[in-house]
């Protein structure tokens, strides 16, 4: 048998408490005797004995089965002192070892146990007082045991529901916050990803048009015109498109999209603006052009997008393939563009852009960006160079809501 394990600031109000239950257990049961002994004499050594009985609680909660063996002998000696009713009182000490006896441990060993115990009172008593086998004393203390042993066990299978209660309360608590750690995290990305599109994708233009005029200002003045009109369109494309994404986040009770709303629709407008910066872009479409899920809609136009943005940041002039590849069950975007110096309407001496904002490199944020909006989705994704030189980017894509 066991003792009961409490939490530190438990233990001692509890041991408190047992002294308490000894002090009081005590003081009533040598008012009891006294009351119906004789001129109201006490023995010395009598109180000794009770003294031992009830003090046997104090030490109950740690060693619940020796606790009850000494109350119970200690209380059939007192009793064996008083031959009379007027001594029973000292019996509420054993039966509160048994109860504890019955709450200490496991249901089965505990009940045993209690059981046994609440059996070896009763015997012991009737070898104290053999002509009260069975008598109305022994009917009550076996009753009062059983209900003692009963009461243990209800008790001990309260601390053990309000114990696993606590824990599942603790483990749920945990789970929500590593949910919501979880989702914090991904919302971070999605919006990492989502602003490093919009804004990379028009200061790569602005770098690009700005590198144009810079080098053609003495020599060709209506292309500076033409380079800064391009500056201002894309500027305010920019600021537009910012706008609308902050704008997500500035709205918590409403219910904005998920993603911004540009998708393939867009397409032409986003390839004529590379076209205008100096990008020769060849557009293929194989199979049936047929509607894709938006979320697959949105990662393919990014797809593209973030291709020519760094095509044009780190390779242009160039020529870019862009080709869609509309499968049974997925949409595959491969975007090839030849080694750096091919046809192009910008002049080949000037260097290519460099904003910070990532590239053809593995450890660029725009490859990055790509290939975890394409994994989010369940698709696959390769970037690298090609044979013959440049580069080629590959995403394939599910087409239907049900595939992601």
């Amino acid at each position: 048998m066991r003792a009961i394990c409490w939490p530190g600031s438990a233990v001692r109000r509890r041991r408190h408490l047992d002294v308490a239950i000894a002090a009081v257990s005590y003081l009533v049961t040598m008012l009891t005797t006294a009351a119906g002994s004789q001129r109201g004499q006490l023995h010395l050594l009598a109180g000794l004995v009770a003294a031992v009985a009830c003090g046997a609680l104090v030490a109950r909660r740690r060693w619940p089965l020796a606790a009850f063996v000494v109350s119970a002998v200690s209380a059939e000696i007192y009793l064996a002192i008083y031959q009379g009713h007027q001594a029973s009182t000292v019996l509420v000490a054993p039966l509160i070892a048994v109860y504890t006896v019955a709450e200490a441990g496991g249901r089965r060993s505990a009940v045993a146990f209690g059981t046994i115990g609440v059996l070896a009172l009763a015997g012991l008593h009737m070898m104290i007082d053999p002509s009260a086998r069975l008598g109305a004393d022994n009917l009550a203390l076996v009753a009062l045991g059983a209900l003692a042993v009963a009461a243990g066990d209800a008790s001990r299978s309260r601390r053990g529901y309000l114990a696993e209660a606590q824990a599942r309360a603790r483990l749920a608590e945990h789970d929500r916050d590593v949910e919501a750690a979880r989702q914090v995290t991904e919302e971070r990305l999605r919006i990492a990803r989502e602003l490093h599109d919009v804004v990379g994708h028009h200061l790569a233009l602005i770098n690009v048009q700005a590198g144009v005029a810079a080098h053609v200002m003495n020599d060709r003045p209506e292309q500076v015109r033409e380079a800064l009109a391009q500056i201002r369109t894309a500027s305010g494309s920019a600021l537009g498109e910012l706008r609308d994404t902050i704008g997500l986040l500035r709205r918590p009770g409403e219910q904005p999209p998920v993603e911004p709303v540009t998708g393939l629709a867009g397409l032409p407008e986003l390839l004529a603006a590379f076209r205008r910066s100096g990008l020769v872009i060849d557009e293929r479409v194989i199979g049936t052009v047929r509607p894709v899920a938006a979320a697959t809609d949105l990662a393919a136009y990014r797809v593209i997008q973030e291709s020519l943005t760094n095509v044009c940041k780190h390779a242009a002039p160039t020529t870019v393939v862009v080709s869609r590849h509309y499968e049974p069950e997925t949409l595959r975007i491969v975007v090839d563009n030849a080694a750096p110096g091919a046809a192009s309407g910008r002049p080949a001496e000037i260097p290519p852009a460099t904003d910070g904002l990532g590239g053809h490199d593995a450890g660029g944020h725009g490859v990055v960006g790509m290939r975890e909006r394409v994994a989010v989705l369940g698709g696959t994704f390769a970037a690298g160079t090609r044979d013959g030189g440049g580069h080629r980017v590959t995403a394939t894509l599910p087409t239907t809501s049900g595939a992601l």
